[in-house]
């Protein structure tokens, strides 16, 4: 059984890394998703032995189950519904305002990176946008 939770746990994680890799919001939220049930499913494995911790109920000498990382989990499935629907939010704004999804790059903060850097003097926005339609 902890092979299997492993398994499920790493493949959740993985694939959640990969959509979080990627540049359209709706794939990013995707991959939270998977990403915090991934961390969910392994901190639930980690308490998940003995019995129910439930006062009265417990017979001398068996083991209990830590409470811990059940209410972790409770805990991080009300933060992770509560990101959801913020970027919910961006996203459906940005469709609204741009007609895409995708995260476009920050022109603004190349700029400054080539300032700092010195390689060449300031350029102006459209000569930036020529350039990483070019690229």
């Amino acid at each position: 059984m902890t092979i299997v939770t492993l398994t499920v746990v790493a493949v959740l994680a993985g694939i959640g890394t990969y959509l979080i890799l990627q540049r359209q919001l709706t794939r990013i939220i995707i991959g939270l998703a998977l990403l915090s049930h991934a961390v969910n499913v392994l901190l639930l494995s980690s308490g998940a032995r003995g019995e129910p911790p439930v006062i009265g109920e417990a017979v001398s000498g068996s083991l209990l189950a830590d409470p811990l990382p059940q209410a972790l989990v409770l805990t991080a499935i009300v933060i992770t519904f509560g990101v959801t629907a913020f970027l919910l939010a961006l996203a459906l704004r940005s469709t609204a305002l741009t007609g895409s999804d995708a995260v476009e790059d920050d022109l603004e903060d190349r700029r400054i990176a080539r300032q700092l850097r010195k390689e060449e003097p300031a350029q102006d926005d459209e000569s930036m946008h020529e350039e990483l339609s070019e690229s």
